[in-house]
Parts: structure tokens; C-alpha cells; sequence
């Protein structure tokens, strides 16, 4: 179930990663990383670029030469955005990081927002740490800006049936901006994540509340990007509708056949993390 959190500070969050996929983000990117580094100073992040034709990958090597916060892992080819981000989740496991962050390279996400998100992640005070916390455009004090109203209905409608097929308490699934403890990382299966586009996002949601942990909310300012073209298409789309539906039946058959073991037996289960 997700809670919903308000502004703390960032202080003793651990040794975090802002994991940034790029494709064709040149434009874009050096006022990223100089936004969230002025958010962030401590912050690292890592730039997973999946071999852009405008260069994005050769300017982030040149900026990861003059900043030993930045650190870019190259990959041969487009193959989606959830599979950079596992790439980029094993990248950062490896070496240690404590939180790792997902964030897009377009602008759209506030670095300003990241101190309040990490600050949900500290147990101050005691027992109030969350494991997982989601960006929120959906819960108050979130909003979008420049968005059209139709790709507003359709995020909200997307979120809406994930949440109903799902039986999420979580009102931004599909939410891009987000922290991770890396003991959810090492948790998730990472290597059975097929998962891509908003999906992706849906997915970890879900295999997080069903592994137990503790899901949060803090409100973040969405902004359409002003550079570069939207990777939103009718397959990704089409894809989180799907994955959705199976996960949601499945779901359903699963606590179905829970009742009839219970009652055939008359023992005592275990309620449903969900």
C-alpha cells in the first residue's frame, strides 16, 4: 500500500545513483545533470545511452571527463527503456550504491523534487523510512505542466485501471521519477523483467507491493519536455494495456483459488500483500 509523505531534507539517504537512459537527448542533458548536481551535489548518476545518432553518448563521456559524479554505460543499440534501466539497476548494484534513482533525460522530471524523495527514504523518525518511493503527478501537491489535456486523461485512465486490475493503493503507477533501496533492486528478479515503456514502471510498482515493501508517494511538478520528440508510442501503449490485463486476471485466479484452498482446508492463510 503507498503512503504519501511531505517536504523533508535529503540528509542520510546513502550513497545515491540518478540512473538517466538517453536516446537523442544531446540537447537536453548537460542542463539536466547541472540541475540535479545543484539539487544534489553529492548525487552520481549514471547515463545509459543506447547509442543516440545525435551523440548523446560521446557528449556524456565528455562530461563524465570533467565530473567524477558522471558515469555513462554504453549499450549497442535502441532496446527499450526498461531494459536500460536493468542495465543501469545491475550497473549501479555492482558498485555499491545504496539508492538508486530513476530519472528521464528530457527535462520532464524536477531534480529540485529528488531531496524530498530521498528525504522519505531516512528513518527520521524511527520506522518511517519507505524502501520504494514514487514521483506522484497524482496525488496532492502533484501536478503537470504543458501537458495536452488528452495525454493527461490517458495517464490518469492508465493509472486508474492499473490501480483497480492490480488492487494498488498507488495513484502515479506509471510514474518515471523514482528511488529505489538497492535491497528492492537485489529483491525484484531484476532478470525476469521483460517489462518496457510505462509498463515497465507499472511492473516494478507491483512486484515491490507484492514483495512487502513499503511504497510511497511524494508529490513532483511533470513537465512537458521543450526539447527532442516523445518517446510515447501506440506499442508502448498497447504493451501496459496487455501486461496489465494478464497481470490483473492472473491475480484474480490467484486469490480465487486462495479462497477454496481456505475453505476446503479450514486452516488460517496469510492475507495477500496486495
Amino acid at each position: 500500500m503507498a503512503d504519501q509523505r511531505d517536504d523533508r531534507g535529503a540528509e542520510g539517504a546513502g550513497l545515491t545513483i540518478v540512473v538517466i537512459p538517453t536516446y537523442d537527448e544531446r540537447a537536453s542533458l548537460p542542463t539536466v545533470l547541472h540541475r540535479l548536481h545543484e539539487a544534489v551535489p553529492e548525487a552520481h548518476a549514471l547515463v545509459v545511452d543506447d547509442d543516440s545518432p545525435d551523440g548523446t553518448g560521446e557528449l556524456a563521456d565528455e562530461l563524465a571527463a570533467t565530473d567524477s559524479r558522471v558515469h555513462v554505460l554504453h549499450r549497442a543499440a535502441k532496446a527499450g527503456l526498461g531494459a536500460a534501466y536493468v542495465a543501469g539497476f545491475r550497473w549501479a548494484l555492482q558498485r555499491g550504491y545504496d539508492i538508486v534513482v530513476e530519472m528521464d533525460a528530457d527535462g520532464s522530471h524536477a531534480p529540485e523534487d529528488l531531496p524530498r524523495m530521498l528525504a522519505a527514504l531516512v528513518d527520521d523518525p524511527p520506522g518511517t523510512a519507505a524502501d520504494v518511493v514514487l514521483g506522484s503527478r497524482y496525488v496532492p501537491g502533484g501536478r503537470v505542466v504543458n501537458w495536452a489535456r488528452y495525454r493527461e486523461w490517458l495517464s490518469r485512465g492508465g493509472n486508474y485501471y492499473s490501480r483497480v486490475a492490480l488492487g494498488v493503493s498507488i495513484y502515479d503507477v506509471t510514474g518515471g521519477f523514482r528511488a529505489y533501496r538497492r535491497g528492492v533492486l537485489e529483491d525484484l528478479d531484476l532478470h525476469t523483467v521483460a517489462s518496457q515503456g510505462y509498463c515497465f514502471q507499472v511492473d516494478l510498482a507491483w512486484r515491490s507491493v507484492r514483495g512487502g515493501f513499503t511504497v510511497v508517494e511524494v508529490p513532483i511538478t511533470f513537465t512537458e519536455r521543450e526539447q527532442g520528440q516523445s518517446k510515447m508510442t501506440r506499442a508502448i501503449v498497447l504493451e501496459a494495456l496487455w501486461r496489465v490485463t494478464v497481470w490483473g486476471v492472473q491475480r484474480r485466479v490467484s486469490n480465487l483459488r486462495r479462497g477454496s484452498d481456505t475453505d476446503s482446508t479450514s486452516t488460517t492463510t496469510q492475507p495477500s500483500k496486495l
